[in-house]
């Protein structure tokens, strides 16, 4: 295989079973921190016969670890976990799952929203195929599957796991994400390509009572209606119009009833920032607001404010970004972008390389069907037509979103193993 171009390695690849692999997972989704099935379909895949595997790390997570002879060693990463949402897709291989989500004891339906179903398909694909031409390659290959992305607490519960005590350190990470970009994309940049993340409950007290006397009662709906009017503020009127910022009150829920005044609201807010010093003045201004408000509105006490997750920038390192585009360039031509902006999404993949002090690379794939981008295009109709990530409607068309994957994890791998 030596002097062989990387698309004569990749040529004509038969994923014909990994897409029946993927129908399946997107019908079968399960919740952060209960990935079990999830993670045995993994484990038990032909792909990973010929990689050392080692399981339930930081939870349902996994890794395989093939060891080719003495060279460089890369870490691809994917995650599998869903999220809590109705899929309404009307797809025929839609999920209809439904479980009892641990965090809370309550049973909800599950989808996989996010395209973790495809990011497990793409990288058993490049699992196999890599071990299949490691004649061509020398080093180590580690592939790692993630649980508990979706809360932001997978890759840390990894680490602190022992993962690096069962899989050798590597040399640098590589991940990728499905978005809604045109199927067969792949898009990078250097530096920052994802936004922080920080999810907070806060809980706002009130004094209950009959709906007929307000005037005897401390109104929590009331106080949470100006909080979340006031939150939206931060970033019209607080942040530098030339910074990213987002200030989102996903969840409020006070009382049970019509005609009973509520002792307590509960908010449930999420903020998104791009540098360190727009996230600690956003975060105080959140602070601020709500506080505030409940001495405004007399409320009984201060308000309780409990973090619930928090995601870190994501960086691209400089030299595994050059490096990286020159291969995609070379590979995937005019479908590379290489200087995609950033976006306010957030992940942790970036705890599994800086925990040990090495550098990574996240970078994008597109999963839009063409057809459907261009009329959408044609018609102005983006935003009401074309699914993001997250919504009940999410679903990467199976091709070339597949392929284009596969290939962007194998092409990124053999960028850093040594060539033979």
């Amino acid at each position: 295989m030596a002097g062989q171009s990387l698309a004569d390695l990749l040529a004509n690849p038969n994923l014909t079973s990994y897409e029946t692999l993927y129908k399946h997972l997107h019908s079968h989704p399960e919740l952060s921190l209960q990935e079990e099935q999830t993670a045995s379909t993994i484990a038990t895949h032909p792909a990973l016969k010929p990689y050392s595997i080692h399981t339930s790390i930081g939870g349902h997570g996994l890794a395989g670890v093939l060891r080719n002879g003495a060279g460089p060693t890369v870490l691809l990463r994917a995650d599998i976990d869903g999220l809590p949402i109705l899929e309404q897709t009307g797809l025929p291989y839609a999920s209809k799952a439904r479980m009892k989500d641990s965090a809370d004891d309550i049973e909800k339906p599950v989808m996989h929203a996010c395209g973790h179903d495809m990011h497990i398909t793409c990288m058993l694909a490049a699992a196999e195929r890599l071990a299949q031409i490691k004649a061509a390659w020398r080093g180590t290959l580690i592939v790692l599957f993630q649980p508990n992305e979706e809360r932001a607490a997978g890759a840390q519960a990894m680490v602190e796991d022992g993962l690096y005590d069962q899989v050798p350190i590597p040399d640098l990470v590589l991940g990728q994400h499905v978005m809604p970009f045109r199927a067969g994309k792949v898009l990078n940049r250097t530096g920052t390509i994802m936004g922080a993340a920080d999810s907070y409950k806060v809980t706002l007290y009130g004094r209950g009572g009959h709906g007929s006397m307000p005037h005897r009662c401390i109104d929590p709906v009331l106080l949470a209606a100006n909080v979340v009017l006031r939150l939206q503020s931060i970033v019209s009127r607080e942040v530098n119009p030339a910074e990213m910022a987002v200030v989102t009150v996903g969840s409020l829920q006070a009382g049970a009833t019509e005609n009973v005044i509520a002792d307590h609201a509960v908010l449930k807010v999420n903020i998104r920032t791009m540098n360190s010093l727009t996230r600690e003045k956003v975060l105080a201004a959140v602070n601020r607001i709500v506080q505030a408000e409940c001495e405004a509105s007399g409320s009984t006490k201060k308000a309780l404010i409990e973090p619930i997750s928090r995601f870190p920038l994501t960086i691209n390192d400089e030299k595994v970004a050059s490096r990286l585009a020159s291969s995609f360039s070379q590979h995937f031509k005019a479908e590379f972008d290489n200087d995609t902006p950033p976006i306010n999404g957030s992940e942790d993949i970036s705890v599994l390389a800086t925990s040990i002090g090495r550098p990574y690379n996240f970078w994008f794939f597109g999963g839009v069907d063409h057809e459907l981008l261009d009329q959408a295009r044609q018609d102005g109709r983006l935003d009401e037509d074309i699914p993001v990530n997250h919504s009940p409607y999410f679903a990467p068309v199976i091709q070339p979103t597949l392929k284009t994957g596969y290939e962007a994890l194998y092409v990124g791998a053999l960028t850093f193993l040594e060539k033979t």
